[in-house]
């Protein structure tokens, strides 16, 4: 999963209406690397999946505005505005199916 800045984030927005998972983490914290860890697993079955990770301590911009409550979180984005966020991650079946929901 390719790590993006705040800025790579907004200039994608920008120039395309493609759909796009983000994953919100910090580097601290343990709940965040065992979804980093199933994300990796669903990435292994679903590899086309639009999904990348930014570090929300260098995020300020994109986590105050998308109202990011805590981490983990991952962000669906679709048309440039973000339609939903996920903050409990039940397992890699659980994940699998959210993305799949929001094909």
């Amino acid at each position: 999963m390719e790590e993006w800045s705040e800025q790579q984030i907004k200039q994608r927005l920008e120039a395309s209406d493609e759909r796009l998972f983000i994953y919100f983490y910090t580097p601290m914290c343990g709940t965040c690397k065992v979804t980093e860890r199933m994300l990796q697993v669903v990435l292994a079955m679903e590899p086309n999946l639009p999904l990348v990770k930014c570090n929300a301590n260098y995020c300020p911009g994109l986590t105050q505005s998308w109202k990011v409550e805590s981490v983990p979180c991952i962000a669906s984005i679709e048309r440039r505005s973000l339609t939903r966020k996920r903050y409990r991650m039940q397992g890699v079946a659980d994940l699998l199916q959210w993305f799949q929901e929001s094909a």
